[in-house]
């Protein structure tokens, strides 16, 4: 099998996206990884996720080193996306893989969906020491150029991880109440304090943020340091790991209470704009939790459909039971709209990185709705794939709990729904973002220009309400933004299909998608009826890929 192969949306979507140059040098890259993904990398991750890491906090002769051991299926895992891969070194500099420039974030986040169908808890490391060698890019590249280097090496000699600790017990998403105190040394900082949830605890370059004396109160008052695992002279720096969390899932990795005992510490950038820096960091983390949602969505929706194929019920496949197709559509339909959702916010995070400021304005909102909203649809497909699988689903020997346990994190890490909700809600009041949505997506294609204009509106109305019941109602509205963004980029990979190959499958993918919208208790016929085509991919013709079109407007007559 080869997850790649399976996919009926990821090559037809990389065709439209990427140009000429880049299809071509991710071709092999999609075909190995899938293979791989499918293969060794899924029993890899299984192995990982019975055995987590364990925590040595003394050597034999009572010397303190707290270290973590691995399985050996973690650091397999590992070197594939790290060292073969480079999914953490790409966005940083030219020549991975062969390409001239820094690859696009579009190729990354699609390489990374599917090493993440296999293997979640690695995408978290993975993610910090990518945001985190970024970071330090954007804002202070030539004091960390060594970090630089060693985060975005694929060399196994070399590479360096990188985590973030922001979480104290105190404070949690208020990071204004971080406590971590810095203390100037005169040739660097030490930083002591807490952090209550602090992920790859033994990264070798940790960003965080403490509390800088006479700068103020809340946010205004944190810096952003470097707090290395070794200090300049090779010793272990004062970075005590307390305890690991025993977690419910992304049991591959570790994640642990972390004590700073006076640790050593270099500033990044501007000390009076640590948590500006910081936000950069959690917003593109943000959006890797997106894609590793879309990635559990896949992974259970495959799983779904091969068991309902498989599984015959009162004399044929479960597969052709009607009840079954109506449950199965919603979740193949959601699970490519998502994977469109997260490539659009790459490519426009690429143009963002090449000094677009209107694709910044657009990503700053995107990533937060993306998040929001895929996050909690993992959770809903995950568990609904378990139930298909019925009983066996339930049974570690399957890969459904690990799916699910996986899920629940996503709406959790780098800020809760209602969190992320209320980011957009920020994104609102300061930049207008609904009206920047649908001035971007309102005119792009004909389907859903009434559904952009009645959004406006209702965010202007938001907008006009007491704070409290903006605050309310905010939630609802992020997701309907979220899947007027996703039902437009269907529509324009349709017409895409539509022109260059006459296949009209994710034309009809788009239609069912606004069908769905408009009357969830109503699957459309025509999508049912050919629910292999746009489970596993095929043609379908163009004029039976209009019959939903036809269908919705019925069912608001």
């Amino acid at each position: 099998m080869n997850f790649a192969d399976r996919d009926p949306a990821l090559r037809p979507l990389l065709d439209r996206v990427l140009s000429a140059d880049d299809r071509a040098r991710v071709e092999p890259l999609l075909a190995e990884l899938g293979e791989l993904a499918a293969g060794e990398l899924d029993r890899q991750a299984a192995l990982a996720d019975a055995n987590p890491p364990q925590l040595v906090q003394y050597a034999p002769d009572g010397t303190r080193i707290d270290e973590i051991a691995f399985h050996p299926a973690h650091d397999r895992a590992a070197a594939i996306a790290y060292e073969r891969f480079g999914l953490a070194a790409m966005s940083h500099r030219p020549g991975v893989h062969g390409w001239p420039t820094k690859v696009p974030h579009t190729v990354k986040y699609a390489l990374s969906y599917l090493y993440v169908q296999s293997e979640f808890g690695m995408a978290c490391p993975l993610s910090m020491t990518d945001s985190a060698a970024r970071i330090l890019r954007l804002f202070d590249p030539e004091r960390y150029a060594a970090e630089i280097a060693a985060l975005s090496s694929t060399d196994p000699e070399i590479r360096a991880t990188g985590a973030m600790f922001m979480t104290e017990k105190q404070g949690g998403t208020d990071v204004g109440r971080t406590e971590t105190v810095a203390t100037d040394q005169g040739t660097h900082w030490t930083l002591t304090g807490k952090k209550w949830f602090a992920s790859n605890p033994s990264a070798d370059v940790v960003l965080t943020l403490a509390r800088v004396p006479g700068q103020g109160d809340g946010t205004r008052g944190l810096g952003m340091f470097l707090v290395p695992r070794l200090r300049p002279d090779g010793t272990r720096n004062a970075i005590r790991i307390d305890r690991l969390k025993d977690k419910l899932g992304s049991k591959s990795i570790a994640s642990g209470e972390v004590t700073l005992d006076e640790a050593y510490a270099t500033p990044v950038g501007q000390l009076t704009d640590g948590f500006r820096q910081m936000a950069e960091m959690v917003n593109v983390s943000r959006l890797s939790n997106a894609m590793r949602a879309t990635a559990l969505m896949r992974r259970a929706v495959r799983e779904s459909i091969d068991h309902t194929r498989e599984r015959h019920v009162f004399g044929k496949p479960l597969f052709d039971q009607p009840l079954m197709r109506a449950t199965l559509l919603p979740m193949i339909i959601d699970a490519e709209a998502a994977l469109h959702l997260v490539v659009e916010a790459a490519a426009r995070l690429t143009e963002a990185d090449a000094g677009d400021a209107a694709a910044r304005e657009l990503v700053r909102v995107l990533t937060p709705l993306a998040k929001h909203t895929l996050c909690k649809r993992a959770r809903s497909v995950t568990g609904e794939a378990m139930e298909i699988r019925g009983g066996n689903g339930y049974i570690e020997d399957w890969v459904n709990p690990r799916l699910l346990r996986d899920a629940h994190l996503g709406s959790i890490w780098e800020g809760s729904s209602n969190v992320i909700a209320l980011d957009v809600l920020r994104c609102m009041r300061r930049q207008a973002a609904h009206r920047t949505l649908a001035d971007t997506y309102g005119d792009r294609v004909a389907e859903t220009r009434e559904r952009w204009e009645r959004l406006r509106t209702k965010g202007d109305a938001l907008l006009e309400l007491p704070p409290e019941e903006q605050e309310m109602r905010i939630g609802r509205y992020a997701d309907e933004l979220t899947r007027a963004v996703m039902e437009t980029l269907l529509y324009e990979q349709g017409a895409h299909e539509a022109r260059t190959t006459g296949n009209g499958r994710a034309l009809l993918v788009a239609r069912t998608c606004t069908a769905l919208l408009d009357d969830p208790d109503t699957p459309p016929r025509t999508a049912l009826d050919h629910l292999a085509e746009l489970a596993e991919g095929g043609h379908i013709p163009l004029e039976t890929a209009e019959e939903p079109a036809a269908h919705a407007r019925a069912a608001h007559a």
